[in-house]
């Protein structure tokens, strides 16, 4: 499998800005992103590369900064070599290491998560991972039955698994991402969970105690009818993947339709993730 390289280089750009655009190509198809010294590099299956729509995107920040970007092939069994170079562990509030499997174990930490992230997101280094991994590890999800949308590496749903979740059901569009999470379930010894490859519609119609969606403002507000036919009384959903102003506001006002009802939020950055509750007056 070939893989395309796209380098760019900006001008003017802000951070908010930045990580915008970066959820934006993580939707035309682009799962991997490593800063460089004048911007960032974004690395995309070469079967799955949309010139048009990036050059889309692209021209419609024309008015906010200046982009220049360069294409290159990168060949398949480069690809472990580029992550050992850049994924590093990571340490979630003292308690829980994540680590790639070429990393050493460090039996120290009450939690430890294998993952090999191939081409998948959600290695817990980016700031909505790692803010919903630290309302995962404040919860309680013993004997929960959890449903982790948008899961991509699988991440969220082994934590849960390791804090005691009864079943889990890992749900993501991308078939890269299914596969991971199945594969890095295997790594971690998680035998209770079940993954589906893609979007609201294949969420089966079973009750969940806890919801994890770590994806981003439009397909949530997309998504949260769906999530209120299966989230049982006093369930709670963790969101993640979205900003202050407005996506905040514009999630809570579409939750409170369906009598889920906002708790509290965390703020990473540009990013936040919230905690939200179904109540039935």
């Amino acid at each position: 499998m070939q893989y395309i390289k796209a380098i760019f280089k900006f001008e003017g750009i802000e951070d908010y800005q930045q990580d915008l655009l970066i959820s934006e190509l993580a939707d035309l198809g682009f799962d991997t992103f490593e800063d460089n010294e004048n911007g960032f590099i974004a690395f995309i299956i070469k079967d799955n590369f949309d010139s048009e729509g990036l050059e889309k995107l692209i021209s419609t920040y024309a008015e906010d900064f200046k982009t220049e970007y360069v294409l290159e092939d990168v060949a398949d069994e480069n690809w472990n070599a580029e992550w050992e170079k850049n994924f590093s562990p990571l340490i979630i509030d003292d308690v829980c290491y994540v680590r790639a499997t070429f990393h050493e174990a460090q039996p120290s930490y009450p939690y430890e998560i294998i993952i090999d992230p191939k081409m998948a997101f959600g290695t817990g280094h980016h700031q909505t991972t790692t803010m919903m991994m630290q309302y995962i590890l404040a919860a309680d999800l013993k004997d929960k039955d959890l449903l982790d949308m948008g899961c991509g590496t699988g991440i969220l749903a082994i934590l849960a698994a390791k804090l005691g979740a009864k079943t889990l059901m890992a749900i993501d569009y991308d078939d890269i991402c299914y596969q991971s999470t199945l594969e890095n379930a295997q790594l971690n010894a998680v035998e209770n969970l079940k993954a589906l490859c893609g979007s609201k519609e294949v969420i089966p119609d079973v009750e969940y105690d806890v919801i994890l969606a770590n994806i981003n403002r439009n397909i949530l507000l997309d998504q949260i009818g769906r999530y209120s036919e299966v989230l049982k009384p006093d369930g709670k959903i963790f969101f993640s993947g979205f900003y202050l102003d407005p996506d905040l506001a514009m999630i809570t006002a579409e939750c409170a339709k369906f009598g889920i009802r906002y708790v509290d939020h965390k703020q990473n950055g540009d990013w936040v993730a919230a905690q939200f509750e179904k109540k039935n007056d």
